[in-house]
């Protein structure tokens, strides 16, 4: 028997193919593997990067928390300050003007009349062409003009 013959024996040849199979069959086994480590390592490094990120977020999430309580007593601190209270009442003031302005018929009309001339005595003021009212009252003790002191316009 020659090896040609032995070669074409039956069970040689299905031998031959079945290792051609199995040889196939492990190549794409270690492909596999291969490609599922890779695949591990994706996720690792994917999970690793997003629990960065959340730890990022979570401190950037403590500063900014941190930051507001800060601000809030800062607001706190300024609101008791003594001219902010002037300013909260004066925005008081100009929000009530505004609303009287608006629901009351008569009061708008004398009430621009007052702001004109309240307005212009104090660019005079401010001008240096008359010294302001209030300077004179406290040197010289004079208090604001009564009621029925006023003149009539």
């Amino acid at each position: 028997m020659t090896i040609k013959e032995f070669l074409l024996q039956p069970f040689v040849l299905g031998l031959a193919l079945g290792l051609v199979f199995t040889g196939i069959a492990l190549w794409r086994m270690l492909r596999l593997r291969l490609e599922l480590g890779r695949f591990k390592r994706h996720l690792s490094e994917r999970l690793e990067l997003d629990a960065e990120s959340v730890q990022e977020k979570r401190r950037e999430l403590g500063e900014v928390r941190k930051e507001n309580e800060q601000l809030r007593i800062r607001v706190a601190a300024l609101g008791n300050k003594p001219g902010s209270q002037l300013q909260r009442e004066l925005e008081i003031y100009a929000r009530a003007e505004k609303q009287m302005v608006v629901n009351a018929p008569g009061f708008a009309a004398a009430w621009e009349n007052a702001k004109t001339a309240a307005a212009a005595e104090m660019e005079q003021e401010d001008a240096g062409k008359s010294l302001p009212k209030r300077i004179f009252r406290r040197w010289f003790g004079l208090s604001a003009p009564k009621k029925d002191e006023l003149p009539d316009s």
